[in-house]
């Protein structure tokens, strides 16, 4: 089966901003990892997109932005994806994050009624990852 998925430690985010009950975490370049059915080898791609989290409750002060993820946790119901998210992603009831910046000591904390991811575009090859 292929699947995609965003390694979240070193994607580069633009901006992180509540907007009525919304929080939404802007990729410029999230780091998508491609694996084809029947291939042993990997491709790393790029894509600019949202991690939106609706009805959501921020814990203390939005982090600054720009900035650089160092890895988390995303939750959606009774799953909790570590340092990446599974594309396509989008579900309703419970869900939180846990995002960690590199070279910050702030943190993204929050709970929320769902989450989405919303890519734009296309992806961007960048390179095959051989073991």
């Amino acid at each position: 089966m292929d699947a995609t998925t965003i390694d979240l430690p070193g994607s580069e985010i633009e901006s992180i901003r509540l907007e009525d009950d919304k929080l939404i975490v802007r990729f410029s370049r999230a780091y998508l990892v491609k694996t084809l059915s029947g291939s042993v080898e990997r491709t790393r791609w790029w894509q600019a997109g949202e991690l939106i989290f609706d009805a959501a409750e921020v814990e203390g002060e939005l982090p600054a932005s720009p900035c650089i993820c160092a890895g988390g946790d995303v939750g959606e119901n009774v799953y909790t994806y570590r340092d990446m998210l599974p594309l396509p992603l989008e579900s309703r009831g419970r869900a939180h994050c846990f995002l960690k910046f590199r070279d910050r000591p702030e943190s993204l904390v929050a709970q929320a009624g769902g989450v989405r991811l919303v890519m734009d575009d296309r992806p961007h090859y960048i390179e095959h990852i051989r073991d």
